[in-house]
């Protein structure tokens, strides 16, 4: 597949690149994206929810009525889990949600997601470019030209570059990562690929 390079101004450079067909041009293996996506997002969790058990709750130990002979139920101490302010019965407890996903189905994954970005004629090429200083309106202005603006773009730089990421990083309609660091779910959450004319090579590196 063959891409025209844009300017900041969105206006053609002149130039084209091809994009490599074994990464931008597979057929989709949806399975291998859902587990990739679902890896990312369980490690998100912090899995530190926890409620408290019959043993851990501060009250007394006091059996509250003798055993028979009340006509009533058998009760045991006031942190009976059937009672108010009780202890709770199998309540979750501190745990990992991380699963494991081969390195291969990442791979997959990733190639797939930018081969539907691809497919889907999602994806547009810029030239590299820079700032002198963080100016979020540069950025936004960018996005304007590029035509992007309107939906969740995704900026895909080589190389993490301090002014395009602190311009672009209070737009909620806007990502930036670095080619090596993209993830199957930044992939597939974004509406518009933006992908530098250098990031071809790192993604062709990391996702090959």
């Amino acid at each position: 597949m063959k891409l025209q390079v844009l300017n900041i101004k969105g206006e053609a450079t002149g130039r084209s690149v091809e994009l490599p067909e074994d990464i931008f041009g597979i057929e989709p293996h949806e399975h291998s994206v859902w587990l990739d996506v679902k890896r990312y997002l369980n490690a998100q969790r912090q899995g530190t929810h926890k409620s408290k058990e019959r043993r851990e709750i501060s009250g007394s130990t006091r059996k509250l009525h003798r055993q028979k002979g009340t006509g009533g139920s058998r009760k045991g101490d006031i942190n009976n889990p059937l009672y108010r302010g009780g202890g709770r019965v199998f309540g979750p407890r501190p745990r990992s949600y991380d699963i494991q996903v081969n390195a291969k189905v990442k791979r997959l994954a990733r190639r797939s997601a930018l081969s539907s970005k691809a497919q889907g004629g999602n994806i547009v090429i810029v030239e590299d470019f820079t700032f002198d200083a963080p100016k979020t309106k540069s950025f936004v202005n960018i996005l304007q030209n590029l035509k992007v603006a309107e939906r969740k773009a995704l900026i895909v730089p080589a190389e993490y570059d301090k002014m395009v990421y602190l311009s672009g990083r209070n737009l909620p309609t806007c990502e930036v990562a670095v080619a090596k660091d993209l993830s199957t779910y930044q992939i597939m959450k974004a509406g518009a690929l933006v992908l530098t004319e250098s990031a071809i090579a790192k993604l062709t590196e990391f996702c090959g």
